[in-house]
């Protein structure tokens, strides 16, 4: 099947009219017109003949058909059915040995098929890909994470006060639960940020591109599931103190006291000021709570 423009906001308003097709706001749908800036995301995602990706919402695949020509092994997650039939003329049989489609919700869907891969005996993957809303972004992150699934590299393109939230440090007024995560795991760089006016339909808001690296010094915890609900629980409410959070969270004001005194934490501290090092130092006073 012919590709539609993948630069042409008409020539795609015009491919999907043809097919009774459209886009759906609820699923936060927006393509990338700029190819200048569609060839910068997946330079960054650094792909080769031996890289195994996933990609995230391919959209009509403008940069899906990039990866696979770079040679790599992509297996994309798309929710929208009549999408993920078009991507699916358009690369399954050119790259039948190294195109997989995943249809469905990608938050569903991803633990499936990572475990078809490890039954399988296949490679896991080392790239994560997309353009993706908040909720998938920060739900992605923890869900990997607490997994034991970190990816070399990922290049996620999100709204840009998201990807600012992502890299943000303690102290600042970005950051977040959500920074504690990505943090935690990986070093952010920022890759390009892209106005409206790069993407079809216009979105009302800025994106920025981020490049997620693996960190190779990965700050370790002894439980990783109660640290990512701890760590959660502190920044639900903002203004209150992590005292009152924690005791919250543990439903238990002697033991949040306790606990935040053994990690050396002043327990009138807000869970915005407090460091990666001593939120994991936190969990695993917690940890060693549970097992007495």
């Amino acid at each position: 099947m012919q590709h539609p423009d993948y630069n042409s906001p008409q020539a795609l308003k015009t491919f999907l009219e043809e097919r009774g097709l459209s886009m759906q706001k609820k699923f936060g749908q927006n393509f990338l017109v700029n190819g200048d800036a569609r060839k910068k995301l997946v330079d960054a995602l650094d792909v080769s003949p031996e890289t195994y990706v996933w990609e995230v919402g391919p959209g009509l695949g403008c940069m899906t058909s990039d990866i696979l020509e770079r040679g790599a092994k992509l297996t994309v997650f798309e929710i929208d059915r009549g999408f993920a039939a078009l991507v699916r003329d358009f690369f399954s049989e050119d790259f039948k040995d190294t195109f997989n489609l995943v249809e469905g919700d990608v938050l569903k869907t991803w633990q499936k098929e990572l475990k078809r891969v490890q039954e399988e005996g296949g490679k896991l993957p080392d790239r994560f890909f997309g353009n993706l809303p908040y909720n998938v972004a920060a739900s992605i992150v923890a869900d990997t994470i607490e997994n034991n699934i970190r990816f070399d590299k990922c290049v996620f393109t999100v709204q840009k006060e998201v990807a600012v939230r992502m890299a943000a440090k303690p102290g600042s007024e970005d950051y977040s639960s959500l920074s504690v995560l990505c943090n935690w795991a990986y070093d952010i760089k920022n890759v390009v940020d892209l106005a409206g006016g790069n993407f079809w339909p216009k979105p009302n808001v800025d994106s920025r591109a981020v490049l997620f690296t693996k960190k190779a010094d990965f700050p370790r915890c002894e439980n990783p599931s109660l640290f990512i609900k701890m760590q959660r629980a502190l920044f639900s409410s903002r203004r209150k103190t992590v005292r009152n959070n924690l005791s919250l969270f543990l439903k238990n004001n002697d033991l949040a006291l306790d606990a935040l005194s053994k990690a050396g934490i002043d327990p009138m501290k807000r869970a915005e000021v407090l460091t990666l090092d001593e939120m994991l130092k936190l969990s695993d006073v917690l940890n060693a709570g549970n097992r007495k």
